[in-house]
């Protein structure tokens, strides 16, 4: 059997991951993936995020607003997140943070709902989700200011920044995960990244159905593919596949303290 894999952020709701969910569950088992994390980019949307939970036993899932959606949600608030993360198969805040490639909503906008979600994180005590692209300087000073009103639980998911933002976040306590992004020819920075970031702070994931990793760069991302990501991932720290399948699954149940092991170990 394969070691066991964790895909901390993936996107089970989004259309080309939801109409072959079994298919897609399915495969994630054969690769030995015994739990998922699905993400909320919408909280209007959270019913549908929790069903997916609900349905699978090693599916989780969060609540939160996606800083592309931040203008569409701006009647979110802390209390708001905080009353529904309360669901047993919610187990995080977010994602939430900021995205100034894109900019498909105001930075002001962003920025409110990044520190509405950290409140939330704060006072919930799950972890927070966080979202940055192009945006290292501005993440790295709100988790800062933020971080000295009370301590939160936080992941740099994706990460695809420079080193300045991942040891910033590790200072705070905060966990720094990869994707397959990885495995791409042109991510020698972010390979630069993973090396130097501590064993027990990272996280593997797959972003899915994004950023598929080599050889499926260009298709449709998965779950199942997590497993080729960690591959990667153990030859850049220099461990065997075994030895980062075992660390980041440790390290996914340290974070995400209310998610059931049971299953995993049975």
């Amino acid at each position: 059997m394969s070691a066991e894999l964790v895909d901390s952020h993936c996107h089970l709701d989004f259309d080309s991951l939801s109409t072959d969910l079994d298919g897609v569950i399915g495969r994630a088992r054969t690769a030995g993936v015994t739990r998922l994390l699905t993400i909320s980019t919408r909280v209007e949307r959270f019913g549908e995020i929790a069903a997916i939970a609900e349905r699978y036993d090693e599916v989780f899932c969060s609540v939160g607003t996606h800083p592309h959606n931040a203008a569409e949600e701006p009647q979110v608030s802390a209390a708001r997140l905080v009353e529904l993360s309360a669901h047993p198969k919610c187990i995080a805040i977010g994602e939430a943070g900021l995205d100034f490639f894109y900019e498909d909503a105001p930075r002001e906008a962003q920025a409110t709902g990044f520190r509405r979600h950290i409140a939330a994180a704060r006072e919930s005590g799950l972890p927070l989700v966080i979202h940055s692209r192009t945006a290292d300087t501005e993440t790295a000073e709100i988790l800062e200011e933020e971080a000295g009103k009370g301590a939160f639980p936080f992941v740099l998911h994706c990460f695809s920044a420079a080193a300045e933002l991942a040891e910033r976040g590790l200072a705070l306590g905060g966990y720094v995960s990869f994707s397959g992004i990885v495995t791409f020819n042109n991510a020698a920075v972010v390979r630069a990244v993973a090396k130097s970031v501590p064993l027990n702070r990272i996280l593997v994931e797959t972003d899915a159905p994004y950023l598929a990793p080599v050889p499926n760069r260009g298709k449709r991302n998965e779950p199942a593919f997590v497993a080729l990501t960690a591959a990667r991932l153990a030859e850049i720290k220099g461990v065997t596949p075994q030895e980062i399948a075992a660390t980041t699954t440790d390290n996914f149940f340290r974070l995400f303290t209310r998610a059931d092991r049971a299953l995993a170990q049975a």
